[in-house]
């Protein structure tokens, strides 16, 4: 029965991409008591599982069975309020993303091979540019793509320095593919690593929609796949049992400035101004679903296309909507001249920015105007941590260049494949399987990595304030940021009169 329990689901999920985007309309969830609680309380079922029960019934199944594990449940997703969550104080019938997805195939009999002399591990990522009609013109974040590349050869130089594979006694190797801005290339680079070169898993991915495609064939390949650099709150949302990430999305960095805005600032008028690219799009879509309902509507949100320089057309309609406060979201580079436009008009609204702004590129086009600017951001880089500052020093020896958020997830990440493989040996489902039950976040160099049951990186978000030269790192606490239950009340109300 067990058996046909888990054929079924199988069966379920190879039409998920028939159903996800009505599954999707009916996404709401139930607000944790207190976000802020130690990781282990978030997950239900699964919060007393060890690593050594983890490997003894993933070892000790056959090929047509599911390991009796405890699916990690987290109470809410995202660490959403209450308040900012769909449909109000009506509960749906179904709530997604807050049990953890299984992978029911025969993967884990799949023995070990032998006669191997490298462990791979497949990198992707935007290393070279590319032009292409589908995204506009040229490729434009090869620079984060190579920063993510660098980390990842630190991290696999590291490993082998430490004895490579333990089990064998041989080396990793990394097998890098360029993120083509063709579309669908990026799907023929994944076939190519895990085909061609053989790769027991990847890291990579940058450009919403290309990583989009990317994992949609790794979940044919049936091959784990971890991004340090993809911030679209979607892609974790493609019920993909091979997929994680380790970084802080855009719905999370969302999520802490709309309580920053409307909750402490208390502002009522907020205009956005993006990109019109994937990025731009789906970055600001929390904030303007938040805003929403919470009865504070943004007043205008313009576009502009990736690289343009004359924003008079959107600025003149910003203006005339008359914001207290202005958002921008899109590339480093474009948010700098951005800002230079709004101050040239002697526009003195606070500016608020995504994490992209946070860069040498934005400082050096900004100037003076980039004084006080704040932005959203996945991580604190000034954090007192050792494991931080010994990678910082190996980067800047490697590289001869400081690290930047690109690089410091993509060697989390790397470093969690590589943690993974040793522990679960070379297996791709057991691979999976350590990553997706562990419940101890991983000790990463940008602070604990507590994966979510959907499989995302559920750790502290931050704002940054550049101020006297430097960027100074805030989190909720430091700025007293709450956090809003108004729904819970609503629930409560609403049930009373029912009871009535």
């Amino acid at each position: 029965m067990k058996t046909m329990r888990h054929d079924f689901r199988r069966l379920i999920g190879i039409g998920w991409a028939s159903v996800i985007l009505f599954g999707l309309a009916g996404i709401s969830l139930t607000a944790a008591e207190n976000p802020a609680d130690d990781f282990s309380k978030k997950i239900e079922s699964a919060q007393d599982l060890d690593l050594p029960t983890i490997l003894e019934r993933i070892n000790g199944i056959g090929p047509y069975e599911a390991p009796d594990l405890p699916l990690k449940t987290n109470q809410n997703y995202a660490y959403s309020s209450s308040d900012v969550e769909p449909f109000g104080a009506v509960k749906p019938f179904k709530e997604h993303f807050l049990v953890q997805m299984e992978y029911t195939g025969a993967g884990r009999a799949v023995p070990e091979p032998e006669n191997l002399e490298s462990v791979k591990i497949g990198f992707l990522g935007p290393i070279m540019q590319t032009v292409s009609v589908a995204t506009g013109g040229a490729s434009h974040e090869e620079a984060l793509g190579i920063a993510m590349l660098r980390a990842c050869r630190l991290a696999i130089e590291e490993a082998n320095a430490k004895g490579g594979y333990l089990k064998r006694k041989i080396p990793f190797e990394l097998c890098v593919r360029n993120d083509n801005a063709l579309w669908g290339a990026s799907g023929s680079e994944v076939i190519h690593l895990a085909y061609k070169d053989n790769v027991w898993a990847i890291i990579g991915g940058v450009d919403g929609a290309n990583t989009h495609i990317a994992i949609r064939v790794s979940l044919k390949i049936e091959i784990p796949w971890m991004t340090p650099g993809d911030l679209d709150p979607t892609y974790i949302e493609t019920n993909i049992p091979w997929v994680m990430r380790c970084i802080g999305d855009d719905r999370q960095q969302n999520y802490i400035l709309v309580d920053y805005l409307f909750r402490k600032m208390n502002y009522q008028r907020v205009a956005i101004i993006r990109s019109s690219n994937r990025y731009g799009r789906f970055g600001v879509r929390e904030i303007r679903d938040g805003a929403r309902r919470l009865n504070r509507p943004v007043v205008i949100e313009m576009a502009h296309k990736v690289g343009a320089r004359d924003f008079t057309m959107q600025l003149d309609r910003v203006e005339a909507s008359k914001p207290e406060a202005i958002i921008y979201w899109g590339d480093g580079e474009d948010a700098a001249h951005v800002l230079n436009a709004v101050r040239a008009r002697g526009w003195t609204q606070p500016m608020y920015f995504c994490d992209r702004a946070v860069s040498e590129e934005f400082l050096k086009i900004a100037g003076k105007n980039a004084d006080g600017i704040q932005c959203t951001y996945p991580w604190n880089p000034d954090r007192q941590d050792p494991k931080l500052a010994a990678f910082k020093e190996a980067f800047r020896k490697r590289w001869g260049v400081e690290p930047d958020t690109y690089a410091a997830h993509a060697y989390d990440g790397a470093n969690m494949l590589i943690w993974a493989i040793q522990t679960a040996g070379l297996n791709r489902a057991k691979i999976r399987d350590v990553l997706a039950y562990r419940t101890e976040p991983f000790p990463g160099v940008t602070g604990d990595i507590p994966l979510s049951s959907a499989m995302d990186d559920a750790g502290e978000v931050f704002l940054t304030r550049f101020e006297n030269g430097k960027w100074r790192y805030y989190s909720r606490e430091d700025l007293g940021i709450p956090r809003g239950k108004v729904i819970e009340k609503m629930r409560t109300e609403r049930e009373q009169a029912n009871a009535n």
